[in-house]
Formats: structure tokens, sequence, C-alpha cells
């Protein structure tokens, strides 16, 4: 038996394992398992690893996208360039590391794409933020990081910082944050709400709830609004693609 699995901590309600558990059954695939593997520090991993030989391949979520890659044999391109692994294939001793979150966002943002949605406000700075960023980056879209934490010195702003002209020079808007998602979906970003209209679009890549405090509050004000289930849905495929091919034929 193979076995695939999802890491992070916690992992509450997770999409992964079911998504995968009905894939295998739907696609009549009887060789593999997903399973859940919540660790509480990055430290863990390399013990996971050795005690768990039949896992071929891990999806990474908060807080370890970044955290997980120095325990990694080889890092893919686009993992490299972005700082965040999100899919690890295992073969023996060797962990490769992808981002896929790049190809989920990327593809599920490009139908919803205005002319003038030519800047975004970037909400956060973990590993899902960098993979936005990245795509951001390739598409020509200018971006201003926002968090809790701004620095000065890493160009982060405060939410204090945002206001009706920032929202419009930066009609975009994607929240790369957990705030908001279950099981703490009475949280959601600090913005000015009543700034937003018609011209923005805030994609919120919490998709569980479908539409959180965040996408409530936008869109009562007149915005466009998109969650993140059809990226996860869109990295879930990609990482399966990555998980089954033949790992010696990777181009790196």
């Amino acid at each position: 038996m193979i076995i695939y699995g999802l890491i992070g901590f916690p992992l509450v309600q997770s999409f992964s394992k079911q998504y995968f558990t009905d894939k295998f059954c739907r696609e009549a695939i009887t060789d593999c398992l997903f399973e859940l593997y919540p660790i509480e520090s990055i430290s863990q991993f390399p013990g996971l690893i050795e005690s768990h030989p039949k896992i071929k391949g891990l999806a990474v979520t908060i807080p370890y996208k970044k955290a997980v890659m120095p325990f990694l044999t080889r890092i893919h391109e686009t993992a490299r360039l972005t700082g965040a692994v999100n899919c690890i294939t295992i073969h023996d001793d060797i962990l490769i590391g992808y981002n896929t979150d790049c190809i989920g966002f990327e593809q599920s943002l490009l139908p919803l794409l205005q002319p003038h949605y030519t800047g975004a406000l970037v909400l956060g700075t973990g590993g899902a933020a960098a993979a936005v960023i990245y795509v951001l980056d390739k598409l020509g879209i200018k971006y201003l990081r926002i968090s809790r934490t701004p620095d000065a010195e890493q160009n982060v702003l405060g939410y204090d910082n945002i206001d009706a002209d920032l929202l419009y020079t930066y009609p975009l808007v994607v929240n790369c944050t957990p705030l908001g998602m279950v099981p703490d979906e009475n949280s959601f970003p600090r913005l000015p709400y009543e700034y937003l209209n018609s011209r923005n679009l805030v994609y919120d890549l919490v998709y569980k709830p479908e539409k959180t405090i965040l996408l409530q509050r936008a869109e009562a004000n007149g915005a466009a609004i998109k969650n993140g289930m059809e990226m996860l849905l869109i990295q879930a495929e990609e990482n399966w693609r990555i998980w089954r091919m033949d790992q010696y034929n990777t181009d790196l």
C-alpha cells in the first residue's frame, strides 16, 4: 500500500484527506491511502519520514511551507523561486519539494482578471503569500505586502496604511492569512471595508467556510469575490500528477 498525506498544524477540518479518499474510491485506485500527519514542530518531520517508509508523497500546509525546505534533498525551480514548498515526493532517501500553489492560484485567477487589475494588496507574508507574489510578478501585476507586523526594511506595510487611494491603485486584494478559516471563522482581516466597491476583487485563499466574513463584507460593498476552493482543487490534482510521475525524469 502506498501512502500519501498532509503535514501541518493544526489539521482541523482538512480538505485533503476527504478529497483524496473520495478520488481513490471514484477512480478505483486501490493501492493508495491518504493520511493526516499533524506535527507540532517541523523538527518532527525527519522522524515522521523514517517511521513511515510507505509514504511516497506529502502535501504541506500552514505553518511549514517554508520551514520544511531545509529537510529536502532537492527543490524544484518554482519552489526555489517562491521560497515555499507545498508538495513533496519521496523515493527512498530522496525528497523533492515543489510549489503547486502557484499553478492553483494562477489558473483560478486568470478568468477573473480585468484590465484595471494592475495592482494587488497581498495580506500575509507566509508560504501562500510567496506563491501569490510569484504569480503576480509573472502576470506583471504590481503588489504591496500587508501584515499585522509591518516591516519597513522588507517593504511590508501595516493594515493602518490601507486607505481609499490605496484600494483604488491596488484594486485586487488577496488574503493569504488563515483569518476566517474554520474553526476561527469569526476572525477577519482589519480592512477599511467601506472603501471597497465594484472596482475591487477580493480573493480569499480560505476555502472553509465558503464565504468568510472578509468575503461577506467585501461583497456587501459591491466588490467581486472569490474563495480558495478552486485553487485548492487545482493544486491537489497537480500534487497527484507530481506524486505519480517518475521522479527520476523530474527536470529541476
